[in-house]
C-alpha cells in the first residue's frame, strides 16, 4: 500500500532538507603531479563552511608547499606524527574527523591504506578514522590497470572505503587515458553527499552496467533554431557520478549538456530525439540498469527547412508537429517481448499540477501507462528543478510505494534513486 507524501509543491518540501552544518573534515594529499587541484577541491570544502584540516605527504609537499594548505583552510597543516605529540596527531585526527577525502590518492598510497601501512600521518589517520572516507585516485592508466592496484582497490571497497574511478583524458606528459583525478567540483559534490547521507556511496552496483540519459533533446525547425526544453542534464549528471561511485560501469547519453564527463562514465552526445533513440537501445542491450532521465521532446517539426526561415513582415505560419517515438515505453516493450533481459527501467516525469490533477496523481497515471519499474516525480513550475543545483521528487514503484526525497543536493535524490533500483536488482 502507497504510504502518504508530501506534494513535492509545496512549501514543506522545500524547507525539509536543511543545509548541512559545517563539519570536520581532513584532506588528505598524497605525492602527485595531481596535488596542485586538491587546493580547488580545499577551497570548495572550505567555502562550504567545513573546518578542514590537510594532511599531505612528505611527497605531496614537494608539489604544494605547506603555506598553500595552511593558507587556504585556515588551519595548521598536519605534516608528521611529531609536531604537537602531545596532542596524539596520529589518533586525534582520524577520531575527530567525521569525513576523509584522500585527493589524489596515488597507487602508492593506496597499496599502504589496502595494506594497513602506519608509515607517515596520513596512513594513521586512515587507520584511526570511524568516518566515511573516499578516495581519489590519480596515477597512469598503467598503473590503476596493475593487477596489485585492482586488488588494492577491491579490498579497500570491501572494507567500506569510496574509491572512485579516475577520469579518462590528458594525463602528465603527452599521454592519455584512464588515470586523472576526477573534477574538483565533482570530488567536493560527493564529499557534500557523504557528509550528508555517510550511507550514500556503498558499492552495491559494482559489476552492474548502468545506462542514463539526460539533458533535453532539440529538434530542427531550420539550422537556425530548434524547439527544446529546459532541462539542463544535471540530475542525470548526477546520477551518473552516483551510480560510478557505487561502482556501476555507467554508459551516459546526454542530449545538449555543457557539463563536464563524470569519471568513470562513458559519454555518448546526441542532439535530437531520434538521435537519443538510437543511442539508448544500442546500449541497453547490455544493461542491467536503464535510467531514463533525459527530457525527451514529445514533438518535432514534421517538415524542417533545409534554409534559415526569414522574417518577412507576413505573419509567421503555424508549425506543423509530428509525434516523437516513446523510448522510455519502447523499452519496456522490448523487455516484455524478451530482447532486453532483466534490466531494471526508471522513468523520470517533470510535472505540473492543473485543474484536472496535481502533480502526483499525474505521475502515478504515467507509472501506469509507461509500465517501468520506478517512476521519479518531480515539480518543475515556478523555477524549480531545471538549471538548479537542488532538487525535490517523489520516487514510485510499481507496487505502490512512494519514496518523499525532499528539497536537497540533486546527488542525494541521486543516491536515492540508486537505492531503489539496488534493492530492485537480482542478486
Amino acid at each position: 500500500m502507497a504510504r502518504s507524501v508530501a506534494d513535492p509543491t509545496s512549501e514543506g518540501a522545500a524547507s525539509a532538507d536543511p543545509v548541512a552544518a559545517p563539519r570536520r573534515v581532513v584532506l588528505g594529499v598524497s605525492g602527485g603531479i595531481a596535488a596542485y587541484k586538491a587546493a580547488e577541491l580545499l577551497r570548495r570544502l572550505t567555502e562550504a563552511g567545513h573546518d578542514v584540516t590537510v594532511v599531505p605527504t612528505e611527497a605531496a609537499l614537494r608539489f604544494v608547499g605547506e603555506p598553500t594548505w595552511a593558507a587556504l583552510s585556515h588551519n595548521p597543516v598536519a605534516t608528521d606524527v611529531w609536531t604537537a605529540a602531545e596532542q596524539v596527531p596520529h589518533v586525534r585526527l582520524g577520531r575527530q574527523a567525521q569525513l576523509v577525502v584522500v585527493a589524489p590518492a596515488t597507487a602508492d598510497l593506496l597499496a599502504r591504506a589496502a595494506h594497513g601501512m602506519a608509515d607517515d600521518l596520513l596512513t594513521n589517520t586512515l587507520l584511526t578514522a570511524r568516518c566515511p572516507v573516499l578516495f581519489a585516485p590519480a596515477m597512469h592508466t598503467e598503473m590503476w590497470q596493475h593487477p596489485a592496484t585492482i586488488a588494492n582497490v577491491a579490498t579497500l571497497r570491501s572494507r567500506g572505503a569510496v574509491v572512485l574511478e579516475p577520469a579518462y583524458g590528458r594525463l602528465t606528459g603527452t599521454d592519455t587515458g584512464q588515470g586523472r583525478l576526477p573534477e574538483p567540483a565533482e570530488i567536493a559534490r560527493l564529499a557534500e553527499l557523504l557528509l550528508r547521507r555517510p550511507d550514500a556511496l556503498p558499492a552495491d552496483l559494482v559489476g552492474r552496467r548502468v545506462l542514463i540519459t539526460a539533458g533535453g533533446t532539440r529538434e530542427a525547425l531550420d539550422p537556425v533554431r530548434f524547439l527544446g526544453n529546459r532541462s539542463s542534464g544535471r540530475q542525470g549528471f548526477e546520477l551518473a557520478t552516483v551510480a560510478a561511485a557505487r561502482g556501476a560501469q555507467v554508459t551516459l547519453v546526454a542530449a545538449n549538456v555543457e557539463l563536464p564527463a563524470p569519471a568513470g562514465s562513458e559519454l555518448v552526445r546526441v542532439t535530437s530525439a531520434e538521435e537519443l533513440r538510437t543511442a539508448t537501445h544500442a546500449a541497453a542491450k547490455d544493461a542491467d540498469v536503464v535510467v531514463m532521465a533525459a527530457a525527451v521532446a514529445d514533438f518535432r517539426p514534421a517538415a524542417p527547412s533545409d534554409v534559415k526561415i526569414k522574417k518577412t513582415d507576413a505573419a509567421p505560419g503555424s508549425i506543423e508537429l509530428t509525434g516523437n517515438p516513446d523510448v522510455l515505453a519502447e523499452l519496456v516493450q522490448a523487455r516484455s517481448a524478451g530482447r532486453l533481459g532483466t534490466a531494471v527501467i526508471v522513468g523520470f516525469a517533470a510535472e505540473t499540477g492543473d485543474r484536472h490533477a496535481d502533480v502526483l496523481a499525474h505521475g502515478r497515471a504515467k507509472l501506469a501507462r509507461k509500465g517501468c519499474d520506478l517512476l521519479v516525480v518531480n515539480a518543475v513550475s515556478e523555477g524549480r528543478a531545471f538549471g538548479r543545483e537542488d532538487n525535490a521528487a517523489v520516487i514510485l514503484t510499481a507496487t505502490g510505494t512512494e519514496i518523499d526525497i525532499p528539497l536537497g543536493p540533486k546527488a542525494v535524490l541521486a543516491a536515492a534513486v540508486c537505492d531503489a533500483v539496488a534493492a530492485l536488482l537480482p542478486g
